[in-house]
């Protein structure tokens, strides 16, 4: 069962027994414990309840055919780990893009929109585990390790809902997630606040900064992205415009919090050069590939705005190899040696704190080394260890939470040889 009131409080009320000594820090507004501020879409406010949209006309994402196989991924099992083929194949009308209407949700991850848009998951945006899991496989060709872990962070860290299995890639679409609402709370879905979404996104505003919108295209943002890379998304320029959003998210955000769920801001900037460009592009992760996965125009006057197109470019194939949970790792540590930054959070009058989070962070500083068999389990700490998520509360996965995730994760978390948590 998910969190009840109750344990939420106790949940707040543990972040500052685990972590005393912020409380009696001489730069730290002690009120931020006493006053903890909701992080999450609620009520009228953007990516609340009230406000997300509603498409009574769900319809289940087709998945594959005999005719259109792409990597046989079904049912949430492991596909064939092939690519380089077309996506949508030629001729394949059931995945030919479509705009998503006002019904429709949509939320902070370009790649997740692209594929409702193109009905790898359920157009709507109302989604189930086995459909992220298969529409990884079959549409970017993301290795099924890495395609359950993200699907198992996705419903446990951002209030999906385990007994249903279904999330909303975007607002709070609790009433047609959870198996019972009253019992559930609330489950925000991707845009809830320092879970899958966090500070510092590469085209998303931080959610204090907008005013709770943390989840829209920024235009702004993209123009910086683009203007840094030169158009060339590569990891060294992606690992640049990352470090230049962390200082521009410590200087203009009083509540800026980087914390260890903001290793997937790491793993998502690897996405656009290893997973959206095309082999009929030399898998050069462009402009105009890019562009059309975040659904940006540019405009006569030089600013960008979002066309409500995310989609997959024309005569696009995906990677050959499949991407593993090995090589986000890797692309995560890779990115941060360039550019370190420290994890930690705002105390809301110029001071930061600091955190640590199991072995892999330590005063602030991502200690992981490359090859390495715990830095190999570094992404599973985060869905099976308490996580600090904000200066106020901490996440704990429930015991039904952590026999979900290992009940997913089993036999390939075993055999990276990560510490099993005790779920009993």
């Amino acid at each position: 069962m998910k969190y009840s009131l109750l344990s939420l409080a106790l949940a707040a009320s543990e972040a500052v027994t685990a972590y005393p000594f912020v409380a009696e820090m001489p730069d730290v507004d002690s009120s931020l414990f006493r006053n903890a501020r909701r992080q999450q879409p609620g009520g009228t406010n953007p990516g609340g309840a009230a406000t997300c949209p509603n498409n009574p006309n769900h319809v289940p994402a087709p998945g594959i055919t005999a005719a259109y196989p792409y990597n046989g991924a079904k049912n949430g099992l492991p596909g064939k780990g092939k690519g380089g083929y077309q996506v949508p194949a030629p001729g394949d009308t059931a995945h030919q893009f479509v705009a998503p209407g006002p019904l429709d949700i949509r939320g902070p991850c370009p790649g997740l929109n692209t594929a409702a848009n193109h009905n790898f998951l359920a157009h709507d945006g109302i989604v189930t585990f086995n459909e992220l899991v298969d529409a990884q496989q079959n549409l970017y060709n993301v290795g099924y390790d890495l395609a359950v872990l993200l699907a198992v962070l996705g419903l446990t860290t951002t209030d999906g809902d385990i007994v249903t299995e279904k999330l909303s890639i975007g607002c709070d679409a609790t009433a047609r997630t959870s198996f019972a609402p009253l019992l559930t709370g609330s489950e925000p879905g991707l845009d809830g606040h320092n879970k899958f979404e966090a500070d510092t996104s590469l085209t998303r505003n931080d959610f204090f900064l907008g005013k709770g919108d943390n989840y829209n295209f920024n235009g702004t943002l993209f123009g910086m992205m683009t203007q840094t890379t030169g158009g060339n998304y590569n990891r060294d320029n992606l690992a640049l415009y990352r470090y230049q959003r962390y200082q521009q998210s410590l200087q203009d955000n009083p509540n800026f919090y980087f914390g260890p769920l903001s290793l997937l801001l790491f793993g998502a900037s690897s996405f656009l050069y290893e997973l959206m460009p095309s082999g009929t592009k030399g898998y050069a992760p462009d402009y105009d590939t890019i562009s059309s996965f975040f659904g940006a125009t540019k405009n006569a006057d030089g600013t960008y705005s979002f066309n409500n197109a995310e989609r997959i470019p024309d005569n696009w194939t995906n990677r050959v190899t499949p991407y593993t949970n090995n090589d986000v790792t890797a692309e995560i540590l890779a990115q941060y040696l360039e550019y370190p930054v420290l994890f930690g959070g705002a105390t809301g009058n110029g001071g930061f704190n600091l955190i640590n989070f199991g072995s892999s962070i330590q005063n602030g500083k991502l200690v992981a080394k490359p090859g390495t068999a715990e830095t190999a389990c570094l992404l599973y700490q985060l869905v099976t260890q308490s996580v600090p998520s904000s200066l106020n509360s901490i996440v704990t996965p429930t015991v039904n939470a952590l026999t979900f995730a290992l009940s997913k994760f089993d036999p390939s978390f075993k055999n990276l040889g990560c510490p099993i948590p005790l779920t009993k």
